[in-house]
């Protein structure tokens, strides 16, 4: 027998015994994952509860009572959070109407040492990301008029921030020419 015919037996036998041992694993995690009871937990904040932090010395006055705002909590080492933010102010823009939700972004830390764009910015606010429940950024959490949260859900691109825009903003109607 030689080298080559001997190592592609041993490769065979080595593929075997690795097989063995995955199934092994998996038959493991699969007794381990029935004996355990799954609740699926909800992450962040509640829909209808009612928003905390929101009173005019909580967010510096950045908020107007009676209008929807949407906060999109950030962190400044996500280079999501900074195309999600920079979506946010370009969308902002875009609004001629005094109906579109208020956005504010938040930071647990410090935030982009920019100047403050279309969105205003409030960095060190890490007991807001504790109040809201803020598992991971980008996320986001929409207010109704009424101080109550209406959703809340992490953003995964920028789209994702429109998307949510698009479904918590009233169209504007359009008159027919």
């Amino acid at each position: 027998m030689d080298f080559t015919t001997s190592a592609v037996i041993a490769s065979w036998v080595a593929i075997a015994l690795l097989a063995m041992v995955v199934s092994g694993l998996i038959r493991q995690v699969h007794q381990l994952s029935r004996t355990q009871p799954h609740h699926p937990g909800r992450v962040g904040i509640a829909p209808g509860a009612s928003a905390p932090g929101l009173d005019p010395a909580g967010l510096d006055g950045l908020l107007s009572p009676g209008r929807a705002a949407l906060l999109i909590f950030l962190d400044a080492d996500c280079r999501t959070c900074g195309q999600v933010l920079a979506e946010a102010g370009a969308w902002t823009i875009r609004q001629d109407s005094a109906a579109a939700p208020q956005l504010l972004g938040l930071y647990a830390g410090a935030g982009p040492q920019t100047d403050e764009g279309a969105v205003p910015i409030r960095d060190h606010r890490p007991e807001l990301f504790t109040a809201y429940d803020i598992p991971a950024t980008p996320y986001a959490v929409a207010i109704d008029p009424e101080g109550r949260i209406a959703r809340s859900e992490p953003l995964g691109s920028p789209t994702a921030l429109l998307r949510l825009l698009d479904d918590i903003q009233p169209a504007t109607p359009r008159s027919l020419p």
